[in-house]
């Protein structure tokens, strides 16, 4: 009867003992990605938080953050674990803009030859790429005046505008541009027939 007794007491200790406590939660955590953009570069950006300070400047780096805590050291992802955290919405970014440039003889508002036979190619990516917006923008090099050159970029994208929307570039979405000779692509003095500079430039995004 004694043994039974005590056999009951330990039953009933075990049953009494209190669980042992659950280890708190971790508190929720948010990770900062630094992303390249279309060239594969980055600017910089500084994360701070509980007075400290961690500056994320190369493609990929990330650091840790939580509430109330100071971000943790930062690192570096790989290729893979970025695409698991950040491919969704790197998917669904826009495509980076597309950018085309067609030449012209000197004081015409004709392509050359090569420019002409570039341009059918042109026309097709553009289609394909189902753009909101495509500016084209005229060029000239800096022989003659002022006026007189922004009358013939002016034409120069006319022309160049109305080749694309005959190979099926809808024209509601083109905007035309002159800059005359104010923006050269190769700098030059003043009356200089510089070839690379008489051109249009045409952007799709």
């Amino acid at each position: 009867m004694k043994r039974a007794y005590g056999l009951v007491m330990l039953l009933l200790l075990c049953a009494c003992a209190a669980p042992p406590p659950r280890p708190a939660a971790p508190p929720p955590r948010d990770v900062v990605v630094l992303l390249p953009d279309d060239q594969g570069k980055t600017g910089s950006v500084v994360v701070t938080g509980a007075g400290t300070e961690r500056v994320l400047s190369k493609p990929g780096q990330a650091v840790a953050v939580s509430k109330g805590s100071a971000p943790g050291d930062p690192f570096v992802l790989s290729d893979s674990e970025l695409a698991a955290m950040a491919g969704p919405a790197l998917r669904a970014l826009p495509p980076p803009p597309a950018q085309f440039i067609f030449y012209f003889n000197l004081g015409e508002s004709e392509l050359t030859d090569e420019s002409r036979a570039r341009l059918r190619d042109a026309a097709r990516t553009i289609r394909e790429r189902f753009p909101v917006d495509v500016s084209v923008v005229g060029h000239t090099d800096t022989v003659g005046d002022k006026r007189y050159n922004y009358q013939l970029s002016l034409k120069r994208a006319r022309s160049v505008a109305a080749l694309l929307s005959a190979e099926g570039v809808d024209p509601a979405i083109m905007e035309i541009t002159s800059h005359g000779k104010d923006n050269p692509l190769v700098p030059t003095g003043d009356q200089v027939p510089e070839p690379r500079n008489r051109r249009v430039e045409v952007t799709v995004r």
